[in-house]
């Protein structure tokens, strides 16, 4: 059996100490968090609408941009300045780079805490688009798109004053329903069935 004496003993307050002195330094900061981002609640009650974006991540968007929108002359330059645009280095029609550009490190790390989160959601928009991409082009460049495509609504958003309104898992199925045929069949067949189809009303 193990020993407990007085050293551990001490050792064990000292650590208890210092989590309690953690605990209560977080606390100080969040309630002073709340305070400072009173003037950017309305901003921040819009953005937290938008599926995986927690309010933490609200609060590092609004930090890191100001939450004003006035400041990008479109979504597409917030999107770049944050480094959610893939860079493009061509020449002779060969793509050499499609690294992103260099942003802002904090707004992308939220970014990518909310893109993974809502990645894993189910019937909405991003995580459809986020599978989509991930399926042909890998889940990091997936998570990527997700990031940009969410700036883009933040900026819309914040510019109208409006809250986000999901166009729903089914939106690319809903854009291309024939793509989206002819990919399940595909599909099936690869598994070794024999695929014949015909419309419900052909079949009632």
């Amino acid at each position: 059996m193990g020993r407990f004496n007085e050293h551990h003993s001490f050792l064990a307050r000292l650590h208890l100490d210092l989590i309690d002195n953690h605990t209560h330094a977080i606390a100080e900061l969040t309630a002073r968090i709340e305070v400072v981002m009173e003037p950017f609640r309305c901003a921040r009650d819009l953005i937290v609408t938008i599926p995986g974006i927690s309010t933490s991540v609200a609060d590092v968007i609004i930090a890191e941009t100001g939450g004003d929108m006035s400041r990008f002359p479109s979504a597409g330059h917030l999107a770049s300045w944050a480094g959610t645009c893939p860079g493009s280095n061509e020449s002779a029609g060969r793509v050499k780079s499609t690294h992103t550009r260099p942003g802002n490190p904090y707004l992308k790390g939220a970014l990518g805490i909310a893109a993974m989160s809502v990645s894993r959601t189910k019937n909405t928009y991003f995580a459809a688009k986020f599978r989509r991409i991930a399926s042909h082009r890998g889940p990091i460049k997936a998570i990527v798109a997700v990031e940009h495509a969410m700036l883009i609504a933040v900026w819309n958003m914040l510019t109208a004053g409006t809250f986000y309104c999901d166009p729903g898992g089914e939106f690319f199925t809903n854009l291309n329903p024939d793509r989206a045929k002819n990919r399940a069949i595909d599909q099936l067949r690869k598994m070794g069935y024999a695929v014949t189809i015909e419309p419900l009303e052909a079949a009632g």
